[in-house]
């Protein structure tokens, strides 16, 4: 294979000519800055890809899909290509972001999208796209991910799907669904790999000053308890939690509170909220270090203390293990209280002046 080199960038020539048609639908409240940011992607990409490897580079073709009548019935209308002339054919559907919620999607749009798939075409989505797909009946069994603040609502209607909302896209091959409501670079990108090959997809990525660097949802989702869950009793002990921030709780308090014997409680508490009692608490606790993180000063011990671990090492473990970043990694992206971050001496609040010591961020 032929290489060449583009603004510092090594290529590699994909080995024929091809393309590949990648078809975005506008269903009734879809993002239309989505379905035009991925058409703007797609077209640079194309045209880098020819001015990398020449004429015979392959490139894509964007199409766009929306409702519209044919022959008297509601049809899915091709309503926008980059190629008119040639037959299309889509090898690849996205369901792009909304604004406003888990969207209403036609009956005809479902059939259509459910038809394509079964005939070998590959369905992404973005954000709330994913219920597209899963409406058409796409997802059972499959592990996807949508916006982190519906991630609960899709498993709630669609209890055969397996939501992973810490990720920001997950490829399974034939279905590719992306997180939140921006990640439709990354999917962008994803596909530009796919089709075109990583050097055209690292010069994309430089061209629209996007990081193609791996990144997770759960570095920006904060914890969203389910409170409608209709179990009294356990919203009972959520709001308890709640007030003390889930510093001062055992399973047998909690328990306590809901009125509820030790076993029944758990089980009642996992099938209302999604979580065992210690990450329900774990949750909280580090949505409460998050913000203490972002806008005070005080050193990665100190915010421990205050949410309640008299370890600082088993509060690192478990705020990485909850946000995918360890404290000084989260604090660095996401502060802004000026200067914060930096090594500190100090002493958690209450603690006798013999227990100073150095701070380790």
């Amino acid at each position: 294979m032929a290489e060449l080199t583009f603004q510092e960038v090594k290529l590699t020539i994909v080995p024929h000519n091809a393309v590949t048609e990648i078809g975005i639908l506008i269903y009734p409240d879809s993002q239309l800055a989505g379905v035009h940011g991925l058409t703007d992607l797609f077209v640079e990409a194309s045209r880098i890809s020819r001015d990398l490897g020449g004429a015979e580079a392959p490139v894509l073709r964007v199409t766009h899909w929306e409702m519209g009548r044919e022959m008297g019935r509601d049809a899915v209308e091709r309503v926008f290509d980059t190629h008119p002339a040639a037959a299309s054919r889509p090898v690849v559907l996205i369901a792009p972001p909304t604004l406003k919620g888990p969207p209403k999607t036609p009956a005809a749009m479902v059939a259509w999208l459910r038809a394509r798939h079964a005939a070998g075409t590959t369905v992404c989505s973005v954000c709330g796209g994913t219920f597209v797909l899963a409406e058409a009946g796409l997802l059972q069994g499959r592990v996807v991910t949508t916006h982190w603040n519906w991630a609960g609502e899709l498993a709630e209607r669609y209890p055969d799907i397996h939501v992973d909302a810490d990720r920001l896209i997950i490829d399974d091959g034939d279905i590719v669904t992306a997180g939140g409501l921006m990640a439709w670079t990354d999917l962008g990108l994803r596909l530009i790999d796919r089709f075109l090959g990583p050097s055209v997809m690292v010069a994309t990525a430089r061209f629209f000053l996007i990081d193609p660097a791996d990144r997770e949802q759960r570095f920006y989702s904060s914890f969203s308890p389910r409170l409608h869950h209709g179990d009294e009793a356990i919203l009972k002990v959520q709001h308890w939690l709640q007030k003390d921030g889930g510093r001062n709780a055992d399973t047998a308090a909690m328990a306590g509170v809901a009125g509820l014997e030790g076993r029944t409680f758990l089980r009642r508490f996992r099938k209302a909220t999604g979580f065992n009692p210690t990450e329900y608490c774990q949750r909280l606790r580090v949505g409460k270090a998050r913000e203490m993180l972002e806008l005070t000063g005080r050193t990665i011990d100190q915010v421990a203390w205050d949410v309640g671990y008299e370890d600082p090492a088993s509060f690192r473990k478990v705020f990485q293990k909850v946000t995918g970043l360890r404290p000084r990694e989260y604090r660095r992206r996401f502060s802004v209280a000026g200067g914060a971050g930096g090594e500190e001496i100090g002493t958690a609040p209450g603690r006798p002046e013999s227990e100073l010591r150095m701070i380790r961020i």
